[in-house]
C-alpha cells in the first residue's frame, strides 16, 4: 500500500495539475466515444496501448476478454455493454485479446482447473473458439478465434445490435502483442470480416 500512496502522491503534485481543465470537464461530463472489452491481464492497459485521455474510454475487462452471449437476466458484462451502448452512446466498440493470454493458455493446453471451479466455468465461455481452433495448443491462433467469437457474442447484445442495424456503432476485434507492442486488427482482414458477417447473419 506505501507505493499506492506514494503513486496518489505523485499523481496530485505532478499529473492532476497540468489536467486540471480535462478533470474539471470530466467532472461533470461522461461521453467516451469507445467502449473497449479487454483481458483482466495487468499487462493490458487500454488506455496506455491507445494512447488515450482520462474520459475517453469506457473499459470492461474479463478473463480471456469473454463476452457472454445475451440472455435475459441481471450480468455485469451486460449491463455495462448495455449502459456503454444505449446510454453513452460509443461510437466504437473494439474487443481486445492478448498474447500469452492465461485463459486461452489453459485452455490450449489443456490445464487442469479443477482447483478453481468459478474459472474453469467462465473458461467454458470459449468452448466455440477451441472447436474452431484447428491446431490443439496453438495459443496464437485460439487468441485469434476466441477474439472473434466474443465479437459474434457482442452482437448478439441488443442495444449493439440495434447500434449495428442502425449504423450508429462499429465494432473491432484486436490482438495486442505484448512483446512488440504491435496490435492486429483482425477485423480488416478479408477472412475474419467474412466470418464476422456470417456470425452476425446467424
Amino acid at each position: 500500500m506505501r507505493d499506492f500512496a506514494n503513486g496518489i502522491e505523485r499523481f496530485q503534485r505532478d499529473v492532476f495539475p497540468a489536467k486540471e481543465e480535462l478533470f474539471a470537464h470530466l467532472a461533470a461530463h461522461h461521453t467516451p466515444h469507445t467502449l473497449f472489452i479487454g483481458c483482466s491481464d495487468a499487462r493490458v492497459v487500454p488506455e496506455l496501448i491507445t494512447g488515450s485521455e482520462p474520459g475517453e474510454l469506457f473499459v470492461i475487462r474479463t478473463a480471456g476478454n469473454l463476452v457472454p452471449a445475451y440472455t435475459p437476466g441481471a450480468d455485469g458484462v451486460a449491463a455495462s455493454i448495455e449502459y456503454a451502448v444505449a446510454a453513452l452512446g460509443v461510437r466504437d466498440v473494439v474487443v481486445c485479446g492478448h498474447s500469452g493470454c492465461g485463459a486461452m493458455t489453459a485452455l490450449a493446453h489443456g490445464h487442469d482447473l479443477s482447483g478453481a471451479p468459478a474459472v474453469a466455468d467462465w473458461l467454458r465461455l470459449a468452448d466455440a473458439s477451441v472447436a474452431r481452433t484447428a491446431t490443439s495448443g496453438d495459443v496464437s491462433a485460439l487468441v485469434r478465434q476466441n477474439v472473434l467469437a466474443q465479437l459474434a457474442n457482442l452482437a448478439t447484445h441488443p442495444s449493439v445490435a440495434r447500434a449495428l442495424a442502425e449504423r450508429k456503432v462499429t465494432i473491432r476485434g484486436w490482438v495486442f502483442d505484448i512483446a512488440t507492442g504491435r496490435v492486429e486488427d483482425l477485423t480488416v482482414a478479408g477472412h475474419a470480416a467474412a466470418d464476422l458477417a456470417t456470425a452476425f447473419a446467424a
